[in-house]
């Protein structure tokens, strides 16, 4: 293994329970994007460069999405995984060696493309606290980019030549569409498991935040452990995050969310929060969910007695209670790794997935 910025152990930053560590906020993230600065400019170099495109809509709309901002955390756990990884370690003739950047850009290309094709799906007006692709462009125009996107990503993918890469990063892109349409089928139907709702999850955003760290340990040859190490990281990580997501859906300031509180719940998604009030709701509560949620027979003031009913169970609690977990397996999933600053960081990544909701 590389060096991977190693540095001496520094009291309570690597978590061996369940709870992860307390004490991160968003200059965990800062930090690591920091540390990253040039591979992750380079990564938004090829971001751009290969959204460019004769057909002015595709740059039009990816001009769209790249004004929404966002944290690219995705490319981002790939740069960070590759370097935890000791990569690059010999640098090319050029001076620089850039398998990682490429698949950090591809993992962005496959991120983006679901998004768009979400966002027309929900009937989504917001993104990032913006209008969404879809609310300005159209549809139609958000489906074809984002077809456009998943062409890319795969364009990215063979150009690095590597199959395992390409097993990992297309397996992970088949399993995100089953995660969406597994979504699709459980909505409204509040008889849904709880396995089966880690199910949709997993699907739709783990198992992408999994292949995002995993590329990490391939581009640098490390050992299957090594791999296996990050892909448990990384699905652990994603499951913390979408728990945490799913909860904000009823507990945030929409200026915060980015965006609207509650669409969720106008979809009729069936997430742990709703999944935790009804089964603690008294039996007029469930009459309530059932006709909010399964007959889809809202009224203006549903949300706010949604809202209410959450508040007033254990739900956001027990949902965060589960990222928390998550989390500190994430955080525990590293420990394979000689202690770094560049670990550190992504362990506290992972604290501060659950500390988004406190």
């Amino acid at each position: 293994m590389g060096p991977a910025d190693t540095l001496p152990v520094s009291a309570g930053t690597t978590s061996r329970g369940a709870e992860p560590d307390g004490g991160a906020d968003e200059s965990a993230l800062t930090a690591l994007s920091e540390l990253l600065a040039d591979d992750m400019q380079a990564c938004n170099q090829a971001i751009l460069a290969r959204m460019d495109s004769p057909v002015a809509l595709i740059p039009q709309l990816a001009a769209h999405l790249i004004a929404a901002g966002g944290k690219r955390l995705r490319p981002l756990l790939t740069l960070a995984s590759a370097r935890l990884c000791g990569y690059p370690a010999t640098p090319s003739r050029d001076g620089r060696t850039t398998r990682h950047i490429n698949l950090a850009a591809c993992v962005e290309f496959i991120h983006t493309a679901t998004l768009l094709h979400d966002d027309v799906v929900d009937e989504s007006q917001l993104r990032r606290g913006l209008a969404s692709a879809n609310a300005v462009f159209g549809n139609k125009a958000s489906v074809l980019v984002g077809d456009f996107l998943f062409a890319r990503s795969f364009q990215l993918m063979t150009e690095d030549g590597s199959l395992p890469v390409m097993a990992i990063l297309s397996k992970a892109s088949a399993t995100i569409a089953e995660g969406e349409v597994l979504q699709m089928a459980t909505q409204n139907d509040l008889s849904t498991s709880m396995e089966r709702y880690l199910e949709v999850i997993h699907g739709k955003t783990a198992a992408l935040f999994a292949a995002a760290c995993r590329v990490g340990a391939i581009v640098a040859e490390r050992p299957d452990a090594e791999e296996q190490a990050l892909d448990a990281y990384g699905t652990n990580l994603g499951m913390a995050f979408q728990l945490v997501d799913d909860a904000l859906d009823y507990a945030a300031d929409q200026r915060l969310l980015g965006k609207t509180v509650g669409d969720d719940f106008r979809e009729g998604k069936i997430t742990l929060p709703v999944l935790a009030a009804y089964g603690a709701g008294t039996e007029p509560d469930r009459v309530f969910w059932r006709r909010v949620i399964e007959d889809s027979a809202q009224e203006p003031d549903d949300l706010d007695h949604a809202l209410d009913l959450i508040g007033s169970t254990a739900a956001i609690a027990t949902t965060l209670q589960h990222a928390a977990a998550y989390a500190g397996r994430a955080q525990a999933a590293l420990e394979i790794f000689p202690d770094s600053r560049i670990r550190r960081l992504l362990g506290d990544i992972a604290a501060y997935t659950v500390s988004r909701a406190r």
